[in-house]
């Protein structure tokens, strides 16, 4: 005699238990803001706003790193590499990523 199909219950319990099994459980955590934004800054400053031989992110107050980028961004620094990344950012953006390489140490 068949086995009768598995009902929807069955088939999800299933599914999940697999993917937990895997590893595949999709992370319901979220970055801090401005996180995803400052890796690139990370290249250069260091995970942790300390790289050799560029400026020290760390430990700098959000309104001071905000209007460091908008000078970058609006030419009064020049057209190197930083006023190139500080064109791509919005205000918006500005603010986010300013906020969280503040709370770097």
């Amino acid at each position: 005699m068949p086995c009768p199909p598995p009902t929807r219950h069955a088939l999800a319990t299933a599914l999940l238990g697999a993917a937990l099994a895997t590893g595949a459980a999709a992370q319901t955590t979220t970055p801090p803001a401005g996180r995803l934004l400052a890796s690139n800054c990370f290249q250069c400053h260091g995970t942790n706003g300390k790289g050799p031989g560029f400026d020290t992110l760390a430990g700098k107050s959000a309104s001071k790193l905000q209007g460091e980028m908008a000078e970058f961004r609006n030419g009064q620094e020049g057209n190197g590499i930083m006023a190139r990344h500080a064109q791509g950012y919005t205000d918006a953006q500005l603010r986010a990523l300013s906020q969280y390489l503040s709370t770097l140490r």
